[in-house]
């Protein structure tokens, strides 16, 4: 049904890279990892890192190891949090710098990864800040080495050249994807995201499946885009409410993390558009919003906004959810509250009102949405018209559930 959708006639850019290593056990190439990269002259490594999880995964007893086989030393940044900021990008980068740092490994989840590509630009480029690259001030052609070493299925960032940081002065949230930062290795493995917590599990599947939605109705989307968003909401559905039941299971875990990749590789390919654009700010003006949870709030809305445009091909992606959806126009309000319906069985049932946002924040959000350096870019590509009237209508919808 989808591929009525596609045009034929324009050529799509169908991006294959870069390599991941994926599976339970995949940590373990580490070990060959390091080797190359001795192999290629780099002696001296930063790590960026969260607080605990690098370690508590058990992913550091591992690549410490690795390192030290290899006669790499390191010297470890373990202060990112969620949202990280230029400020911290910046900490990080002179750490590298001031050790000699040739190559920088990120563990974690998107933050700390997002984090390490902003700093192995910096490192390759002399006096050039965080708030350089995200202010657009400064384009990269060249960054040092990336390793990134994933501890969540949901960010999509090990797969793709995409990053995002927090200027907090300005409330920004931009996102930068420049060839440069595609992570030179990549690990991917499930044993690593075993103890998520509930929470932690819910938001970052949901916002595999926000990269599928968006990169799947893009102006620029590909029947690749479409094909792996489509396999990556398929496998969310099935295997996110296994895993809320039984946090230990192996398989949910092991497709679920199939599922991020999917939806990395998609939206690597297709882009993103009004879910991310309309997040961004959310997190920004709230740093302690989860990102998952943020996404899955205005999702139904940007499904009702989108839908008329492309019913077809949203009602193929949620064909597993909604299996009635026959992708016509008219569907698109049952289509949002459908959506909002399935989020609430998985555990998601927040609105932005229940995160402190009221009627009175939405033109100053609305604003802030067209100012962030970037977003406007993604609403470009939106499968509507990214107006401020559809961007304040998606957040205003937001505040309330539609099925109550």
């Amino acid at each position: 049904m989808w591929k009525s959708d596609i045009d034929i006639n324009k050529v799509a850019e169908l991006r294959l890279k870069p390599n991941v290593y994926f599976g339970f056990g995949a940590i373990n190439k580490i070990e060959d990892i390091a080797k190359d990269m001795k192999s290629k002259g780099i002696d001296k490594i930063l790590v960026v890192s969260g607080r605990n999880a690098y370690k508590s995964s058990g992913a550091w007893e591992v690549i410490e190891k690795a390192l030290k086989n290899n006669n790499i030393e390191y010297t470890n940044y373990a202060e990112v949090t969620p949202n990280p900021t230029a400020d911290a990008v910046d900490a990080a980068a002179k750490q590298g710098k001031d050790f000699g740092a040739k190559a920088v490994m990120g563990i974690g989840g998107g933050s700390p990864i997002d984090a390490a590509k902003s700093a192995a630009i910096i490192l390759a480029n002399e006096g050039v800040t965080a708030r350089d690259i995200y202010e657009f001030k400064f384009i990269p052609e060249k960054a040092v080495p990336i390793v990134a070493i994933n501890l969540t299925h949901g960010t999509g960032t090990e797969t793709n050249r995409f990053a995002v940081v927090t200027i907090p002065e300005t409330q920004y949230k931009p996102a930068i994807a420049y060839d440069c930062i595609y992570p030179s290795y990549s690990i991917d493995d499930p044993a690593l995201m075993m103890n998520l917590s509930p929470e932690q599990t819910i938001y970052v599947s949901v916002d595999a499946v926000n990269h599928s939605v968006e990169a799947a109705t893009t102006t620029v989307a590909s029947p690749y885009s479409v094909t792996t968003a489509k396999e990556c909401i398929e496998l969310v559905a099935k295997y996110l409410p296994v895993i809320n039941k039984d946090p230990q299971n192996k398989e949910a875990r092991y497709f679920l993390l199939y599922a991020s990749i999917l939806g990395g590789v998609s939206f690597d390919n297709g882009l993103l558009h009004f879910t991310h654009a309309l997040e961004h700010p959310l997190s920004g003006v709230k740093p302690k919003l989860a990102h998952g949870l943020g996404l899955a709030i205005i999702l139904p809305a940007v499904i009702k906004y989108i839908y008329p445009s492309k019913s077809k091909t949203i009602a193929e992606l949620f064909s597993s959810i909604i299996p009635d959806l026959k992708g016509t126009p008219d569907e698109a309000q049952y289509a949002a509250e459908k959506v909002e319906e399935w989020l609430c069985s998985v555990g998601i049932t927040k609105k932005l009102s229940d995160e402190g946002f009221s009627e009175s924040d939405i033109d100053s959000l609305v604003d802030l949405t067209f100012r962030t350096p970037s977003l406007s870019g993604l609403l470009a590509i939106a499968p509507v018209e990214g107006t401020k009237e559809v961007v304040k209508a998606i957040f205003t919808e937001s505040l309330q559930h539609y099925n109550k």
